[in-house]
């Protein structure tokens, strides 16, 4: 069996741990006899295997997020990284908020551009004052996405005491926002600006169970949540849209 990498810290001695089938907490993944030999810990709520992604490619991973199954969402939150990491490893937290900004600046440009209504800035001061209009739109747009949704999930739902935060709600929302990196498949091939659509109905989803997993609520309830903070960037990023073409 081939054995990832991808749960950090296995072997501390807290309940930070929870089973991926049932969201029980575990002190342990796994016992190691000897190095190479591991056996995997059963949950003592639902009695199965308490995290079987221990054992598993990386790939399946990738593909069970994709497929948006909460089992896949508890290892990343839970069993893959730490509190500490979430805490100490704030470089990489922070690079990722960088590139999915920029890409949020690609999609209004997207959205904006149309060569009849929108053309291109002819000159580099009118590009950078287009750009600044652009960056301002999104991080006015990704500020009121946060609160709204910091604040919903603070007031209508349970969030667990690890995830009680700010840069822990932003670790959460950063990692299951990864749709967004089907937008630099944009920048390659062409495709229609309905397809960033598509991306955000994902990323939406994505969130939903993301914030179902830290909550234990109601998927409806949750769902309420993320899409009232993405209705609230949307329009922002509209009227800025306005703004831009008038």
């Amino acid at each position: 069996m081939a054995s990832c990498d991808t749960t950090g810290e296995a072997e501390r001695t807290t309940t930070d741990f929870r089973c991926v089938q049932c969201g029980f907490p575990v002190k342990t993944l796994y016992i190691q006899y000897s190095p190479g030999n591991i056996r995997l810990v059963k949950c003592g709520n639902c009695k199965a295997v308490a995290d079987g992604y221990i054992e598993c490619e990386v790939m399946i991973l990738i593909l069970d997020l994709i497929l948006h199954k909460p089992k896949a969402y508890r290892h990343v939150f839970y069993n893959m990284f730490s509190k500490e990491t979430v805490n100490f490893e704030q470089s990489l937290l922070w690079k990722l908020v960088l590139v999915y900004g920029m890409l949020d600046i690609y999609k209004m440009w997207v959205l904006s551009t149309n060569e009849k209504e929108y053309p291109m800035p002819v000159s580099f001061t009118s590009f950078l004052l287009e750009f600044g209009k652009m960056l301002t739109g999104a991080t006015s747009g990704n500020l009121i996405f946060l609160c709204v949704l910091f604040c919903g999930t603070r007031k209508l739902l349970s969030v667990a005491t690890r995830f009680h935060g700010w840069k822990q709600m932003l670790f959460v929302v950063v990692v299951s926002s990864y749709f967004k990196i089907f937008l630099l498949a944009m920048m390659v091939w062409e495709f229609p600006s309905s397809v960033i659509l598509i991306i955000d109905i994902f990323v939406l989803s994505s969130n939903t169970v993301a914030l179902k997993v830290i909550t234990n609520s109601g998927i409806v309830r949750c769902l309420l949540v993320c899409a009232l903070a993405h209705g609230m960037k949307f329009f922002a990023s509209q009227n800025k849209a306005f703004v831009l073409q008038g």
